[in-house]
């Protein structure tokens, strides 16, 4: 996964109004409720069916570092699936969406300005159609360079032109060398 779209799952957990089970017997549980039987959760975790069925009774308190990861990853992607879109849904058709970054920012402007980029720290709301662009993007499986480059627009629209009031010889805007991002909706 690339840090664009890391950040909108940090934002989607930030979205759960219940805490996903925390002990291995109850993620078990969700999981075989979730792909119907044992043997499914196993394919999914590439561990055998016996495995998971002695993790749903209790008999093994503790799955493998490896494994644990998986189960727990698992459990985030499938909890409260309907939250996670209804607020992904808002954010793209009113909302919007907030950027908070610390990056280098290039541009390329009109002659006698310059251009080298900067680190900058940001807070900036992008309006609600870099919202929809985003989510669109990573559901057809963008890349983080082609995430980055919406996000880079919105940045050029709302914080560098100023929705049309400055910098309008403004033609590029990059972010490179990204050292936090983090995204609200």
């Amino acid at each position: 996964m690339g840090e664009i779209e890391d950040a909108i799952e940090r934002a989607d957990r930030e979205a759960f109004t219940k805490d996903p089970p925390k002990t291995l017997k109850g993620q078990i549980g969700f999981l075989i409720k979730q792909f119907g039987s044992a043997k499914a959760v196993a394919q999914e975790l590439g561990v055998t069916a016996d495995s998971v069925n002695r993790y749903r009774r209790g008999a093994r308190k503790h799955a493998r570092a490896d494994v644990a990861a998986k189960i727990d990853d698992a459990v985030k992607a499938r909890w409260q699936p309907l939250v996670r879109k209804r607020r992904q849904k808002q954010a793209a058709a009113s909302g919007g969406i907030t950027v908070e970054t610390r990056a280098r920012f290039g541009y390329t402007s009109s002659a006698g300005s310059t251009d080298d980029g900067r680190f900058r720290r940001l807070t900036v709301h992008l309006p609600a159609t870099y919202a929809q662009q985003l989510f669109d993007a990573r559901d057809a499986g963008a890349s983080d360079q082609q995430m980055r480059g919406i996000i880079a627009e919105g940045f050029k629209e709302v914080y560098f032109q100023d929705g049309g009031g400055r910098a309008m010889g403004l033609s590029d805007v990059e972010i490179n060398d990204i050292d936090y991002l983090d995204l609200d909706y």
